[in-house]
């Protein structure tokens, strides 16, 4: 076992902890009062490479593993989860499922521009009866011969507005329940496509969150990707790779807290001293920082999984849980080690907790994650 951060990731982590404080720390609590989407921001991250981590250097990405994607995803979750998740959608859900099953023609065409950040992406599964239940697909995708007429509703999507290309999982043929389902790139602009109100969220209130509906639109057949039906399993093994990257915000939300917490209680007195020697206080710390270590090492390992091209089903759903119930735990006791001064906007972790809770629900929630786990351990 190796333990130890190569050369490059040190680099690679050092700069996104320098874009973390330097550019998405400025304004953020702003953005998180406006939700405002932080489009300068997503920018400057396609320029570093942030957005297409893992595509191969000839598609326009950085060509890096996945341990480096995870080490990204903490640093700039600690400090903006608003708009580390838009890095996680389109590295995970995204690129990934275009250059993993895509066309060379789809890769030529929209994967290039994704992986530079030219342009973002968006991935549609959820529906208003179809969330952890993904083979409940309502939307239709009528197959017409050389093109699909698709029509539908899509709930909760991030990048609603600002991506450039939706990834639309469809129902073609009931019959055939999930595999009857096709995964279908949109494109934006397309005639009958609308984008719906901006939900109005607990957290990640940056992150640009919307429905989608769809009549009557009229797409290509050249852009499903895979073949007739494989759209439920494309679902499937792309979500299993983007638990790593919401495991990795979570951990960066937790580590974020706890970092916060650990400073403010070295500089905060009562009682005649600086409240970390109370042991109250430092016990609080104590739990938090063994909890963050075992949470890294758990979204780690299955990022590791995943370079070595080992089945991380189970070792992603369980970083995921537990990545994701450690945040949970630790933003609550860092707003309560920061007392009153918890509850109010200008120290940060409030919002932290705010954004915590949906790394227990987007991309499958908690219980799904541990169906997925009681299955794996169950088969053995």
């Amino acid at each position: 076992m190796n333990f130890t951060l190569t050369e490059e990731q040190k680099l690679i982590q050092q700069a996104a902890r320098d874009f973390a404080q330097n550019e998405l720390l400025p304004e953020v609590i702003e953005r998180d009062d406006a939700q405002k989407f932080p489009a300068e921001q997503v920018k400057k991250m396609g320029e570093l490479g942030f957005l297409g981590m893992m595509v191969n250097p000839k598609y326009g990405g950085s060509g890096l593993d996945t341990v480096s994607y995870a080490i990204v995803m903490e640093e700039l979750s600690k400090v903006d989860a608003s708009s580390s998740v838009v890095v996680s959608v389109n590295n995970s859900l995204v690129c990934y499922g275009i250059e993993a099953y895509g066309t060379e023609e789809q890769k030529e065409k929209y994967l290039t521009k994704l992986a530079t950040g030219e342009i973002i992406g968006a991935f549609c599964l959820s529906e208003p009866e179809a969330g952890s239940d993904a083979t409940s697909q309502k939307t239709t995708a009528i197959d017409k011969g050389d093109y699909y007429i698709i029509n539908g509703t899509k709930n909760w999507i991030t990048n609603g507005s600002t991506a450039s290309i939706y990834i639309v999982i469809a129902q073609t043929d009931k019959e055939k329940g999930h595999k009857g389902i096709n995964a279908i790139i949109v494109e934006k602009g397309a005639e009958g496509f609308e984008i719906g109100p901006k939900e109005n969220k607990l957290g990640i209130r940056g992150s640009d969150t919307h429905s989608l509906i769809f009549n009557d639109v009229k797409v290509p057949k050249e852009n499903r990707i895979g073949e007739d039906g494989f759209g439920f399993k494309f679902a499937m093994k792309t979500l299993s790779g983007g638990r790593i990257g919401i495991a990795a915000q979570a951990l960066g939300i937790a580590s974020g807290a706890y970092e916060l917490a650990k400073k403010y209680s070295k500089q905060r007195k009562a009682f005649g001293t600086e409240i970390s020697n109370h042991q109250a206080i430092a016990f609080k710390l104590a739990d938090m920082h063994t909890q963050i270590e075992a949470a890294r090492h758990l979204v780690y390992k299955a990022a590791w999984d995943k370079d070595q091209g080992h089945n991380f089903d189970l070792s992603g759903a369980m970083a995921k849980l537990y990545a994701s119930q450690v945040a949970m735990d630790t933003t609550v006791e860092a707003v309560q080690i920061h007392g009153g001064n918890g509850f109010v906007k200008d120290y940060h972790v409030e919002r932290l907790m705010r954004d915590a809770k949906i790394t227990q629900i987007y991309e499958g929630t908690s219980e799904i994650q541990k169906i997925v786990i009681s299955r794996s351990i169950l088969r053995d």
